[in-house]
């Protein structure tokens, strides 16, 4: 692993320190970060296909799908979120050249994730 020199600007050092990832550059990170986000985005569209076309159409014919559908839900968020966190710490410990794209759609993604969970808990809470 190559060391990244120690003048990084602010905001790059803000990150690294946000997502615990060191100075240390390890290029074979960006295979798993590849891997990572293709299955974090994948887990959020499977959600999303659950709670928003599946459980719609099938509620009415079987009545379980309503009182799984939140908890379900939630723990698929869950999974995308600790996917989509993990993708962001490789593309950072790979030195890529898009982390920065990367990170604010994940952001985003998480931001998006984050509402659902709380419509859910309020779902089941309400």
């Amino acid at each position: 692993m190559e060391q990244l020199t120690p003048t990084l600007p602010a905001k790059e050092q803000f990150i690294r320190k946000i997502l615990r990832v060191g100075d240390d550059v390890d290029k074979g990170a960006i295979l798993g970060a590849r891997r990572s986000t293709k299955a974090a985005l994948v887990i959020s569209g499977v959600r999303c296909t659950i709670t928003y076309l599946l459980v719609p159409v099938l509620a009415p014919v079987v009545g379980i799908l309503d009182t799984i559908n939140a908890p379900l839900s939630i723990a698929l968020s869950i999974v995308a979120i600790s996917m989509g966190i993990s993708g962001v710490r490789r593309f950072w410990m790979a030195d890529h050249r898009a982390r920065w794209a990367y990170t604010g759609f994940i952001g985003l993604v998480l931001v998006l994730l984050f509402v659902g969970i709380a419509f859910d808990v309020a779902r089941i809470l309400g």
